[in-house]
């Protein structure tokens, strides 16, 4: 990072830039860099801000089950995501959204914003609005571990948490002391199975999965080392899946 390489800041220092603009660097930059540019440096961030500051803000709307979302384009501070903000845009969360196809769509979004209102800001038309502190919220790096699946939240919880771990770390669980990522599944609150907590169950031609409130409806799984296929391939080949117990010991 820059706060360790002091050449890197004298070369960019050097070239007496007038703006710099940054986008999914995960660093706070230090203040020397911050007072290089004389119309500042400027952030395109994945969130509604004060929202969702920090480094993962578009998982942690899809695991909040969150309908709305957006880019926010920021000045930056000595703070993480805590800076004034010049504009902002609003992009909808479809309830089958992940978060490989919510970043896309927030990427282009944010720069189209960027391109729109950079000229506005440079001469001085822009008055910067400051974030509200109260109304702030904060979201960590992810980990792996995260997408190891919890078999007795409910079926909501674990239908939201598949969508927001894909691509990474994906929504995880073990089948036969091996492990089995679960891509697509969508939740059934309204049913529910005699049985515990991560068992497999068949109904209609339905794969499902009890919860600790509702079913999880299987549709698109891959097992370690296999190909990911539709869950009705995956049954044909092993039929001994259904009444199996998903992350037992």
């Amino acid at each position: 990072g820059l706060r360790k390489d002091p050449a890197a800041v004298d070369a960019l220092a050097a070239l007496a830039p007038d703006l710099l603009v940054v986008a999914a660097y995960g660093l706070i930059l230090p203040p020397r860099v911050l007072d290089i540019p004389r119309f500042g440096a400027v952030n395109v961030h994945a969130s509604l801000l004060p929202a969702y500051r920090g480094a993962s803000p578009i998982t942690a709307a899809l695991l909040d089950g969150r309908d709305e979302t957006g880019v926010t384009i920021m000045l930056m501070d000595a703070g993480m995501d805590t800076g004034p903000m010049l504009a902002q845009a609003r992009q909808s969360i479809a309830p089958d959204d992940t978060t490989a196809g919510l970043s896309t769509r927030l990427a282009a979004q944010g720069a189209e914003l960027l391109v729109a209102i950079l000229p506005r800001w440079l001469a001085g038309e822009i008055t910067p609005q400051a974030q509200d502190p109260a109304l702030a919220t904060l979201c960590r790096p992810l980990r792996k571990e995260q997408g190891i699946i919890d078999w007795t939240q409910p079926a909501i919880q674990i239908e939201r948490a598949v969508r927001a771990f894909n691509p990474w770390p994906a929504a995880t669980t073990t089948w036969n002391g091996a492990g089995l990522k679960v891509l697509e599944a969508a939740a059934e609150p309204d049913l529910e199975a005699d049985q515990p907590p991560g068992t497999v169950v068949t109904a209609d031609g339905r794969v499902l999965v009890s919860t600790g409130a509702g079913l999880l409806r299987l549709e698109r799984v891959q097992l370690a080392g296999r190909s990911a296929m539709a869950v009705s391939d995956f049954l044909r080949g092993q039929p001994d899946f259904v009444g199996a117990r998903l992350g037992a010991a």
